[in-house]
């Protein structure tokens, strides 16, 4: 085993020489882990999207406004404030007032609804089949257009309401006539 005590002493003497032939390792500083640069545009992103999501929200409020439908007597009682603008109006067609012309092409009647009533002027040819002027029947339309400084709607879309089958039904046990059976049928106002 003394062999192992020498051979162990030689080894530790070997090591120190050659440590003290060696200079001795100098600390290298490090530099800290590099932090990812900060991304200046993701703000600036994040910005632009919220003006541009504010933006569509306005177009689409603005656009809209003023095209829920309205009662007659409403259109009636807000004309200087509507003058100008887009509308839709539901009323029922006055008895007698439905005129046609045929140069140029165009259908004037009367939207009458709580007491009021509204002129209309709808440039086109053609009128739903159910859009008829039936003595004893009342015709529900809805027109769409704008609303001029004298109170007048001009008209880019009109739309009568067609009863249910049902409802018809019922009509027809007290004798009524479907709007759309016979356009021709129609007796002339008195």
């Amino acid at each position: 085993m003394a062999n192992v005590d020498d051979e162990l002493a030689q080894a530790l003497r070997e090591s120190e020489q050659a440590a003290q032939a060696e200079p001795a390792p100098v600390a290298v500083p490090v530099a800290p882990a590099a932090t990812p640069p900060k991304r200046k545009g993701s703000a600036g992103f994040l910005v632009a999207l919220l003006v541009m999501g504010g933006a569509i929200v306005t177009l689409i409020f603005t656009t809209f406004e003023g095209t829920y439908s309205r009662k007659v007597e409403e259109v009636a009682n807000e004309r200087q404030k509507l003058a100008g603008r887009n509308v839709r109006v539901e009323g029922t067609l006055k008895r007698c007032t439905l005129v046609r012309r045929d140069e140029p092409c165009e259908y004037r009647f009367t939207m009458a609804g709580g007491g009021a009533e509204l002129p209309v002027r709808y440039a086109r040819c053609t009128v739903p089949d159910t859009f008829q002027d039936v003595p004893g029947m009342v015709v529900d339309v809805t027109a769409e257009g704008t609303l001029d400084s004298s109170g007048h709607l001009e008209a880019s879309t009109i739309m009568a309401k067609c009863p249910s089958k049902y409802e018809m039904k019922e009509r027809a046990k007290k004798g009524e006539q479907a709007p759309h059976l016979d356009p021709f049928a129609n007796k002339p106002c008195l």
